[in-house]
This record gives C-alpha cells, structure tokens and sequence, in this order.
C-alpha cells in the first residue's frame, strides 16, 4: 500500500514547497501558517490592548494639577480650573445610561485667556498625556466658512476621529483644544458688503459642534463631495477647550473697569484693581466686546485666565520643569560626552532679556538659541569635555547677535 504524501492540515502545502513542516499527534503545520498565525495573535493582543487602555482612568482634580505642576511653572488658577473641567468630564462619560428620573450632567467648555508664551498650548499638551480619552489639538487659524479655501470646522473632528484610531465610539468621549480661537473673532461692528469668511462666519459654524449634534465628518479630511464617504460623529460629550491671546482685550477690560475715566471720580471704588494684570478681570462681556459672537460665549461658561509671566516664573521656567530648556541643552551637550554647566549670572542675564522682549517663556528658548549657537557648533569637534556658561559669556554673545536692538519698547 502506497503511503500518502506529508502535507500541512491547515493550508495542504505539499512537504516539498514548504521550508519547514511541523508534525503533530494527528497532523502538521508548515511555516506559512505559522507566520499567518502569528499575525492574527499580535492583532487581536494589540486590539485588546487597545481596549484595556481606553478604560477610564479616573483622576481626581489635585492629582491632574500635581501633574501639570511637574511641567507649568506658575498659573495656578487656571490649573485648578481645566482639572476641574477634565475631572468633571470624565466623571460625564463614565455616567452609566440616564433614565427619565435622573440628573443629566452637562459639559462645560472652557476658553482661556492668556498673552502668547504664558503656557495655554502647552497645558493643552501636557494634560493630554495622562488622559485615556482621545485627544487633538486644532488651529482656528486654518478654519473658513463652508465652500471658501482652508479648512471646514468638520476637520477638528477628523484630527479627533485620527487620534482616536477611527473609533467612533471612542472619539464621542473626546477632547479638543482648539488654539488661536482668538484669530476668528469679528473683524468689525460695522455691517459690510464683504462676508468675513474666516472670522464670524467660522465661529456660527462652530456653534453646532460646541452645544452639542450629530456631524458628518469626512473621515480623511479635505472638502466634502456628494459622492464621499461620511462618518456620523456626535460631539455631545466631545470636551472642547479653547485658548487665545487676545492681544489688546486688556484695554476693553480697562474700559468697563473705568480705570481711565478723565474726571472727578477718577479711581473711586477701582483702588484695589491690579493695574499690572487686567486679564484676572476678564469676563464674557470682554469676550463679546473683542469680537466673539454671544452665541458662542454662551456655549463657553468657563473663563480662565493665564498671568503673564513674571521675572521669577521666567527664571523658574529655565530649569525646573521636567522639559526645562536648560535641561534641554545639558542633554544634547552630554549625548557629545561633554558636561555642561550654567551659572547663576548666566540664568539671572537670560531672564532679564526675555522680560525685556516681552516675548514669555518663547522668548527664553530664543535667547538660548542665541547663546548657544556657537557653542553648539564648536564643541562636537573640540576635545574639551566640560564647558560652562558665564553672564559674561551670554552678554558678549548677544552683543554679537545684535539681541540689544530687538528690545521692545
């Protein structure tokens, strides 16, 4: 009798076009199906992986704000508010289905308010990584009313739908950081002939996403078409957290405090108002009055605000957080096997010029840049192995930058 030819169970390959054939009790396995089961494996540990990870991890508000503690220097307040708001939000998504009799939390979105470099994006970025609930940040620079060039509202959603993984599910539960929302306000008071298609018209399309409805996204971005594919996506558990500098809003809010009334009652009843800071008064009347339309401020109970940075938070913000600048340097110079050193006089000079361009803490990483340029070039190639930055050593490198004539006035 004839004995039958060895072949896989799984595929029936033939022994002889296969590299390796595994023999079982009653059967084998050649080293195709093997490969094959081994990617099915790997893709569902990965999907289960993914599921365990999109658990809520339930934080409370003080364990958020030691967090962001760790990587902001300074604004308190507006700490406690956004724990708060993601605390609270996740606190909403974790709320099992409503019956008629129970109490239906609402969300609450929040815009802050803070001059450019005191941290807004950054607390945005830094929050995001210890959420399990998806997560983008959007530009409302880029964004247009519907049918002109730039972007539709609808793609924050998509960025929101891609950092979920295209999970729709997951994506309903989001968060979003919209930036620059202050780039869309109105341009003018006056009624005109011309549409403004990348201010007023922007903040009415937002309307639907931050109260809360069913959107169809385009799930690849771009514009939409008839003949497109469309992902339903409703935003009404979706947080949304908007940040601006809105720059000049200090002199609206100077103006409804009367703080520069001309007369007899000049400072009455106004003698405990901090001249230094306007932004801790701002309020949703100011909003209206820089150029946000009151149907959107409505859809944005919670104001915070950001302080601008003093010369102590500037000069705490180069080397305490865990990402401090000058962390940054001592880490790029160490990967070169050399150790470098900063001074006291060498931060104290930094400092002083970052408060004089008034630029926040950005304006300290170009101030580094300026300093460090030279040095950055040279020592890779030098046998030195230890190098220390002096306040004379900054002094005469921003001299040569020409650094003194950016001041600003």
């Amino acid at each position: 009798m004839e004995k039958s030819p060895i072949k896989c169970s799984f595929c029936g390959r033939d022994k002889k076009e296969v590299s390796v054939l595994i023999a079982g009790i009653t059967g084998h396995i050649c080293n195709f199906c093997i490969d094959q089961a081994h990617h099915i494996i790997a893709e569902e540990s990965k999907e289960k992986e993914g599921r365990e990870n999109k658990k809520l991890n339930l934080l409370k508000p003080n364990q958020i704000k030691t967090y962001l503690d760790e990587h902001i220097i300074g604004q308190d307040e507006a700490k406690k508010i956004l724990s708060v708001a993601v605390y609270n939000h996740f606190k909403r998504i974790s709320q099992a289905q409503i019956t008629p009799e129970d109490i239906e939390i609402e969300k609450s979105n929040i815009v802050m308010v803070g001059e450019t470099g005191t941290g807004k994006t950054l607390m945005a970025r830094t929050i995001a990584k210890i959420l399990n609930v998806p997560f983008c940040i959007a530009d409302a620079t880029v964004l247009t009313e519907a049918g002109y060039v730039g972007e539709d509202v609808e793609s924050i959603l998509t960025r929101l739908l891609q950092s979920a993984d295209y999970n729709v599910a997951a994506a309903e539960r989001g968060i979003v950081f919209i930036d620059e929302v202050d780039k869309i306000a109105r341009k003018s008071d006056n009624p005109s002939i011309t549409r403004d298609v990348s201010g007023e018209g922007v903040q009415q399309a937002l309307l639907k996403l931050l109260e809360g409805s069913v959107v169809n996204v385009p799930p690849q971005g771009g514009r939409k078409h008839p003949e497109q594919k469309m992902v339903a996506v409703n935003t009404k558990n979706v947080l949304f957290i908007c940040g601006g500098a809105f720059d000049g809003i200090e002199k609206k809010i100077a103006r409804r405090l009367q703080t520069q009334v001309i007369g007899y009652n000049v400072g009455k009843g106004n003698e405990d108002i901090d001249k230094e800071n306007y932004l801790q008064y701002v309020s949703p009347q100011d909003l209206r009055a820089f150029g946000l339309i009151p149907e959107l401020i409505g859809r944005l109970p919670v104001v915070a605000y950001l302080n601008p940075l003093d010369r102590d938070a500037l000069r705490r913000i180069l080397t305490e957080p865990k990402n401090a600048i000058i962390k940054q340097y001592i880490k790029l110079f160490e990967m070169d096997g050399i150790k470098l050193s900063f001074d006291k006089a060498a931060l104290e000079t930094i400092t002083d010029k970052a408060i004089e361009f008034k630029l926040g803490a950005r304006g300290l990483r170009s101030i580094c840049e300026a300093v460090m340029t030279d040095a950055m070039f040279e020592a890779p190639s030098s046998s030195e192995k230890e190098l220390k930055i002096t306040g004379r050593y900054v002094n005469d490198k921003l001299k040569k930058s020409n650094f003194n004539k950016l001041k600003v006035a």
